[in-house]
């Protein structure tokens, strides 16, 4: 494990503005600030469900059983999103929720639905953290709501392997990706996996957002989901005609297999690569890690600043818990370095800690997975990230429609303009 260097603050100074831009205006009160603790053990509901995940998230309530007791409650994560809105307003909900920032936790809170965590923000176990953290964990009201706790990446994963195989190399450019598809192909190998079928059609998000980022930059996209630009805008036509010429390498099953099945056929080498988050690792095999390797989304644009996804993940409790202080407990452990290396320690490892303390895993695809978001000129999260869960279906629609469809592309934006003015004027 290696400790946490300087320029990391270039990363939280990128999120900072992600956050900031993010959240929303309006009103929050913590519904149970000032209610007394029935006592008793804090559930602690998890969409951490790959199988190393899973058991990081283990060894992390083993190690806070020395000080308090928690039950860990594991469910699907798609099952997870779709349910979280009813967990939130049960009369017996759960206490503390593993999930996002920003604007989607923002949404929460201003429908006064999250636990008010100043007091644990005023611990010394979270003093350490920047003012990037500090902006993206608070709400609109100025309240903090969550405790962040790791990062990661997406980028263009493979096999060093099955490259050296193939005899082919990393792009760098959008020509460069284009020609290494063409190789592929020309080698009767699928060249892109994707993984949008099942419950997953979220991941086809992450091609959408890239290309956004790379052709009209992260500012512009930002504004497109906080709904200052159109969806059916010519600038994002644009994307769809950069979409277009990759299309043809996808998977034909695409939309028909989930992120895991699709994640499997890239480490069996039926398809060569994958766009996706660090965490498709947590459910791949040990002996794999040290296999994979990842190149950066290829440059459209040299022009457009350089911008990367780096989602950040954590905590926030519901406001209506029972247990207010036997939760500001876990959350003051939960934002510890000792338990974010813990966790880190227990899963894959490919995920680097909030905590400025705390150390990550120091393998190779960490130490480059580090030093891709840190030389990025800007940094968003993922779609729902910077908009909210609400919008994110209006994507999944869209997008897999395209791929589908190519050719309808112009009705499908007018369709997800109309579908998303929805959410944002409710």
């Amino acid at each position: 494990m290696t400790h946490h260097q300087p320029s990391r603050r270039r990363f939280l100074a990128g999120l900072g503005a992600a956050g900031a831009a993010a959240l929303l205006s309006g009103c929050v009160t913590s519904g149970s600030s000032g209610k007394s603790s029935s006592g008793g053990a804090v559930t602690l509901q998890s969409n951490l469900s790959a199988p190393q995940a899973k058991a990081a998230m283990e060894d992390l309530v083993a190690a806070y059983g020395k000080k308090g007791e928690v039950r860990l409650n594991t469910v699907a994560a798609e099952t997870f999103r779709t349910q979280l809105p009813t967990y939130l307003t049960s009369a017996n909900p759960p206490d503390v929720y593993t999930w996002y920032p920003g604007s989607v936790a923002d949404a929460y809170a201003r429908k006064n639905l999250l636990l008010d965590l100043g007091e644990v923000w005023a611990s010394p176990e979270l003093r350490g953290y920047s003012k990037a953290l500090n902006t993206l964990c608070t709400a609109s009201s100025g309240k903090k709501v969550f405790v962040p706790t790791t990062y990661y990446w997406w980028g263009m994963f493979y096999r060093k392997s099955n490259f050296a195989k193939w005899g082919v190399n990393e792009p760098r450019s959008w020509d460069e990706f284009l020609d290494l598809c063409d190789k592929l192909r020309s080698k009767g190998v699928t060249p892109v996996g994707l993984g949008a079928g099942g419950n997953t059609a979220w991941v086809a998000s992450a091609w959408f957002d890239y290309l956004n980022i790379r052709v009209n930059g992260a500012a512009y996209h930002r504004d497109l989901l906080a709904g200052r630009h159109r969806f059916d805008d010519p600038e994002v036509r644009k994307v769809f005609d950069r979409w277009q010429e990759v299309l043809p390498y996808f998977d034909p099953d695409g939309t028909a297999v989930a992120f895991q099945d699709a994640s499997t056929s890239m480490l069996n080498g039926r398809s060569a690569m994958m766009l996706i988050g660090t965490f498709f690792a947590d459910a791949a095999p040990k002996d794999a890690l040290d296999d994979i390797d990842f190149f950066r989304f290829p440059v459209v644009d040299p022009k457009v600043p350089l911008a990367e996804e780096a989602p950040t993940d954590g905590y926030f409790a519901g406001a209506r818990t029972g247990r207010r202080d036997e939760v500001i407990d876990l959350m003051r452990f939960l934002g510890t370095a000792e338990a974010q290396e813990i966790y880190i320690k227990g899963s894959s490892g490919t995920v680097l800690p909030c905590h400025p303390d705390a150390k990550d895993a120091g393998t190779p695809l960490v130490l480059k997975g580090r030093r891709h978001v840190e030389e990025a000129a800007e940094i968003t999260q993922f779609f729902n990230r910077d908009s909210s869960d609400a919008l994110q279906p209006t994507a999944d629609n869209a997008l897999t429609r395209f791929i589908a469809e190519p050719k309808s592309i112009g009705l499908i934006l007018t369709t997800w303009q109309r579908d998303a003015e929805k959410i944002w004027n409710a």
